[in-house]
């Protein structure tokens, strides 16, 4: 049999592996991704330390770009040579309640690339029709790769949090998802406000569309939001709980903080701060292959690009180190 590279997780906790494996066979109604390229994102720690039960050995990777190389039985709606992605949702059972209502993003057993089954660490893998979404021919695959996560994430959560073009935005965070937040939020014609930690970051969430920098380390965040007329939606990126409780206090009448850093600390909130004003606490996660299409779409006509640093496959535990270091300028992507 052909062999392919492929770099895995022998056992939760454990050091990445190079190693040669079998190409896989695509079964019935899945197809074979030659891969060109996948993003590293922070929730690949799942994978890597196991916080999911996970069957070993895993090959991570769930921002996956490249061309279908080989059809199963069953498949008549795609082709050999087509572009598809592979994102976060890696299909769905189609039985439990909210699949037969049609809300796939919230399966019950909701499948994942790259801990159901392997993923995009590889230079081949092979995945389910439900996890496939088409990719422009003119989008760059390394730079298309995160927008498979990061990207349908934050344009995702803002298309739907309800702000209209001319309304006050604020994305708290400029980094892996919030540079690209920023991105959207202008280009759907936001009026938007960048909060970071630091004066470092002003001039670069200027460049990327912001209209005004709040450092929130030099004055709260909250009055500062208000004193701009207060956010219709406030698109929490940065993984800090404590970071977030004072962002409530930025928000306007109806306004919404949407969720979409995982901390591990509390977001605390008095019920008045949401009764006054009816103002709410969402959260958010990615989205189903057709989101994707659609955040695919638009960044290629609006020009949303990924700021990453590229590592080839062979270098993935140097680019998921670097990746977790926080000090990536903005995204890892491994190239095949």
């Amino acid at each position: 049999m052909a062999t392919m590279r492929a770099m895995q997780v022998p056992r939760a906790g454990a050091d990445f592996q190079l190693v040669e494996r079998e190409i896989p066979q695509p079964g019935r109604r899945q197809v074979r991704i030659r891969v060109q390229a996948c993003g590293v994102c922070h929730s690949d720690v799942i994978t890597k330390d196991g916080v999911l039960p996970i069957q070993y050995p895993r090959v991570p990777g769930h921002e996956v770009i490249g061309t279908i190389d080989a059809l199963g039985a069953d498949v008549a709606s795609w082709q050999v040579g087509a572009r598809v992605g592979v994102g976060w949702h890696g299909g769905q059972d189609g039985t439990c309640p909210a699949c037969r209502r049609g809300d796939f993003a919230n399966c019950a057993s909701t499948i994942v690339c790259g801990i159901s089954y392997d993923g995009g660490y590889a230079e081949y893998m092979v995945a389910p029709l439900e996890a496939l979404a088409r990719v422009p021919e003119s989008l760059d695959s390394a730079e298309a790769a995160p927008l498979m996560c990061a990207g349908i994430t934050t344009f995702n959560a803002l298309r739907r949090a309800g702000a209209l073009p001319s309304d006050l935005v604020a994305v708290q965070g400029v980094g892996g998802l919030g540079h690209l937040g920023i991105q959207f939020a202008k280009k759907f014609g936001y009026r938007v406000a960048a909060v970071g930690r630091g004066p470092e970051n002003a001039v670069l969430a200027k460049t990327l569309g912001a209209d005004v920098y709040v450092d929130s380390a030099a004055t709260d965040p909250g009055a500062e939001l208000q004193r701009l007329g207060g956010a219709r939606v406030v698109l929490s990126t940065a993984p800090s709980g404590k970071a977030m409780s004072p962002l409530i206090n930025g928000l306007g009448p109806n306004g919404v903080l949407v969720v979409v850093g995982a901390g591990p600390d509390p977001i605390e909130v008095a019920p008045a701060q949401l009764i006054f004003g009816r103002k709410r606490i969402h959260g958010w996660s990615a989205g189903i292959p057709t989101d994707s299409e659609d955040t695919l779409r638009f960044a290629e006509m609006t020009g949303v690009r990924a700021m990453i640093e590229k590592f080839p496959l062979a270098r993935a535990a140097e680019g998921y180190a670097r990746m977790m270091s926080g000090k990536a300028q903005f995204r890892v992507v491994l190239t095949m």
